[in-house]
């Protein structure tokens, strides 16, 4: 192809140079117009696609923040960076020695308390049996209508102070409950809502021996499977893209393989400062292969062509307002300018519609040519040699 190329270009060259030294009208001399060199390459059909590859980055779909609900030292921390961690599982202990104590004077402040529950009971049950007693008495007249008051204000004080009794104990016992819990909060587990049941530690803060405040940080925990692809595109791609769209992902850490993954949410704003519109897409990661903070390449496919007309890019050329490609007559020796729409465009191919379109298409000398112009192939190389594939 190299060589017809040449060919062509030296003929041109040599055409321009003869009419700059004023060597004749070609056509005067031979009677009619002089073939053009030309190059060609055949027309066609077949798929075509429109793709367009995005920069952008890998995200944890999911990030626990583990951190303790209580101050306190460190005692032991129970996973490591890149390890698999379980729902629920224990992470890290914190120092219990004070929590212990609350909870052991919470547990007596409760047993004072039922104690006293049982006081008021008892000191109840005697008022009731002393206003019993009274009542009798007053029905046969031996007791005074103050004796039977005072017994009566007695069984209602003795009710009341029940009351108050049990009213401790249900306090004390929400003491005991809450410093079994902050008790609890010294064992520091990895809780976090979701489908997944497990996920990796991704960074780790601490060491044992520290001193940490409530909802200091420990360490961070990601889900892997899958990851959020996150890439941004203009408002000339945006309108092409659709969810669940495939998409094909590429990144440095393994040179020449593929990821599959999908579109998965399209923002529906573009950022003012860039005019761009945020993409995210899902990739499955069953083999945690691929890590958060990974610079990929996201192919995507935005649209497809079957059986489409197909030349090279480099026959497409204007005429007025016009675009448009010369066609090879079947001999080889003229050309026919014929008028197209151009569709997908992919690495140097252009899906183009049109009337007659089928041979073999000029893609070098074009500048030279009008719709009949006779041409002239150098060696007919574009019979087998000027392809597109």
């Amino acid at each position: 192809m190299l060589t017809v190329v040449a060919a062509v270009v030296a003929a041109l060259g040599w055409m321009i140079y003869n009419k700059l030294q004023g060597g004749g009208d070609p056509e005067k001399q031979s009677g009619g117009p002089q073939p053009a060199p030309v190059a060609v390459a055949p027309i066609q059909r077949g798929p075509i696609v429109l793709s367009r590859t995005f920069s952008g980055a890998l995200e944890a779909p999911a990030k626990f923040v583990v951190a303790p609900k209580v101050s306190g030292r460190i005692e032991a921390v129970f996973v490591d960076l890149a390890d698999t961690v379980s729902r629920g599982r224990v992470v890290a202990a914190l120092d219990d020695d004070e929590y212990v104590q609350a909870v052991a004077e919470a547990r007596a402040e409760l047993a004072v308390n039922r104690a006293n529950l049982a006081e008021a009971e008892s000191a109840l049950e005697i008022a009731g049996r002393e206003l019993a007693r009274i009542e009798t008495l007053r029905k046969r007249g031996v007791t005074s209508d103050a004796q039977m008051d005072t017994a009566r204000a007695n069984q209602l004080a003795k009710k009341a102070q029940l009351e108050v009794a049990r009213a401790h104990v249900t306090k004390a016992e929400a003491a005991l409950a809450a410093a079994n819990i902050r008790l609890g909060y010294t064992r520091v587990t990895a809780g976090w809502t979701g489908s997944d049941a497990l996920r990796v530690v991704a960074e780790r803060y601490v060491e044992e021996g520290d001193t940490v405040s409530a909802n200091t940080p420990l360490m961070a925990i990601v889900d892997l499977d899958p990851l959020i692809g996150v890439i941004f595109v203009t408002e000339k791609d945006y309108a092409r893209l659709e969810l669940s769209q495939s998409v094909t992902l590429t990144t440095d850490a393994y040179p020449g393989e593929r990821f599959e993954g999908r579109v998965d949410r399209i923002a529906p704003i573009f950022q003012e400062a860039t005019r761009q519109a945020k993409v995210e897409l899902t990739i499955e990661n069953p083999r945690h292969r691929l890590k958060p903070g990974m610079f990929i390449r996201a192919t995507v496919v935005l649209d497809r062509a079957e059986d489409a007309v197909i030349v090279p890019e480099e026959a497409l050329t204007s005429r007025g307002d016009r675009t448009g490609v010369f066609v090879v007559d079947a001999a080889g020796r003229s050309v026919s300018w014929r008028s197209v729409t151009v569709g997908i465009r992919e690495a140097g191919r252009v899906q183009v519609a049109g009337e007659d379109l089928d041979g073999r298409v000029v893609i070098l000398g074009q500048q030279l040519l009008e719709d009949g112009s006779p041409v002239t192939i150098p060696d007919d190389a574009g019979k087998s040699g000027g392809g597109i594939g």
